[in-house]
């Protein structure tokens, strides 16, 4: 049996044709039944009409919410649909008619649908999000691929962390060793860019901390370009080309999903006309201050502190477009950050701020290239120098000024979206109190 998918529909007006799916729901009214079925591709309305085919009437009437059923019926074009198109059934075969679906169309708790997030995937809205999230995905990867980057994927088992080992998950290794969930494949890109020029990683990434914020996951995807002879201004140019890549593909591929989420798109246009300002940490300061004083902030910021949330926001507030904040104290960096040579308490390091108070889309900077000043950075921070040897070795054999960032797929869906969590942009989140389903 051939099977139409519904996003086709419209090649085939005046066609009979066989759709495959669920029932996403149904009404009735007197000799009508109307089902609404769903197949991954789209919902459309299939109309049966009970003089026409008693037996078809009765099953209609009789199925239950997320039903598996194949529908057959000619394709009629219908300009009150969303898609455009309806189907008058002929045909209907039960796979399994469902009963008692526990996501009903009245108002569930948050607690309740996350228990249930393997069905609640299957709803209009969470639908859409996801396949935001596939479009993000698709663009990151054809921008990097496009602009000669080679996928080098990093371990998610590594015997040390870039950033101390205080956040990251512990798990026994063979012969009594342990081993670390990776929370960034950096060590490792570093050394794939010495080998490629430019490559990058993309893969899930892993953080033991206790958050408890809108913004942050236990398990999450992140993209990690790294380039050789690069700097810092070559980070934020990259990462500004990437965040228009995305959101100019997904305003193309996505319309329809994002009307369904009721966003704003007009606030994603607005940003493929601007460039991103790059601001300095002390100008940066320097407006949160300002913004204490006025009484538009509860707490007073102060230099060599690190944003929370509520300063992030306010600083994008400031701008109309994303905006790099860069030249972070060196204290709230990783270890292998580049300094600047005229004010060494500074790291060559920048964050990419997004509007809407999405926060940090972006992190990331120029490396040390120096062996001596890594050697001593590993022994500041007491990590295990053995544990490092390889990565000195990038440093030992040909070193160069090299560069790149993180990208965390799940905020920058949340924000393509306009939705408040990014626990909705993955199907099956990880967080503090929720290991499944």
């Amino acid at each position: 049996m051939n099977q139409t998918y519904i996003n086709e529909l419209k090649n085939h007006i005046g066609e009979e044709v066989t759709l495959k799916g669920w029932l996403y729901n149904s009404r009735s009214s007197g000799k009508l039944v109307f089902l609404q079925l769903r197949d991954g591709t789209g919902i459309v309305q299939c109309v049966c009409f009970r003089p026409n085919n008693e037996e078809v009437f009765e099953k209609a009437k009789s199925l239950g919410q997320e039903s598996s059923i194949i529908v057959t019926g000619k394709v009629k074009e219908d300009t009150r649909s969303a898609i455009g198109v309806e189907l008058d059934v002929t045909g209907l075969e039960v796979i399994q008619n469902a009963s008692e679906y526990p996501i009903t169309p009245k108002e569930h708790g948050t607690e309740f649908l996350m228990d249930n997030r393997h069905l609640w995937i299957r709803s209009k809205k969470q639908h859409a999000v996801l396949k935001v999230r596939h479009t993000v995905i698709k663009a990151t990867r054809d921008f990097f691929d496009n602009n000669g980057f080679i996928l080098a994927d990093t371990p998610i088992f590594t015997p040390a962390a870039c950033e101390g080992t205080t956040t990251l998950f512990e798990v026994d290794y063979f012969d009594d060793d342990k081993a670390y969930l990776t929370q960034s494949g950096q060590l490792y890109n570093e050394a794939t860019a010495a080998a490629f020029g430019k490559s990058y990683a993309f893969g899930p990434v892993f953080r033991a901390e206790k958050s408890k914020t809108r913004r942050h996951l236990t398990e999450f995807w992140m993209v990690e370009p790294e380039m050789a002879y690069a700097q810092l201004d070559d980070v934020m140019t990259l990462g500004e080309g990437l965040i228009k890549f995305i959101v100019e593909r997904v305003l193309a591929d996505r319309r329809d999903e994002l009307a369904v989420l009721e966003r704003d798109v007009t606030k994603l246009e607005a940003i493929l006309e601007k460039g991103f300002p790059r601001v300095h940490y002390d100008e940066a300061v320097k407006l949160l201050k300002e913004g204490f004083a006025k009484g538009e902030l509860d707490n007073d910021f102060e230099w060599g502190g690190d944003f929370g949330a509520p300063d992030e926001t306010y600083l994008s507030k400031q701008f109309d477009a994303p905006v790099f904040v860069h030249h972070f104290p060196a204290v709230i960096k990783a270890f292998y950050f580049e300094r600047d040579k005229d004010r060494p308490e500074c790291a060559l390091g920048a964050d990419l701020l997004a509007p809407e108070g999405y926060g940090e889309i972006i992190g990331g900077g120029e490396r040390a290239m120096d062996l001596e000043f890594l050697e001593q950075q590993i022994e500041h921070h007491n990590l295990p120098k053995e544990a490092f040897e390889w990565y000195l070795d990038l440093r030992r054999f040909g070193t160069v000024p090299h560069a790149g960032f993180g990208m965390g797929i799940e905020r920058c869906t949340a924000w393509m979206c306009g939705i408040e969590h990014v626990r909705e942009t993955i199907p099956f989140p990880r967080m503090l109190y929720r290991l499944k389903p």
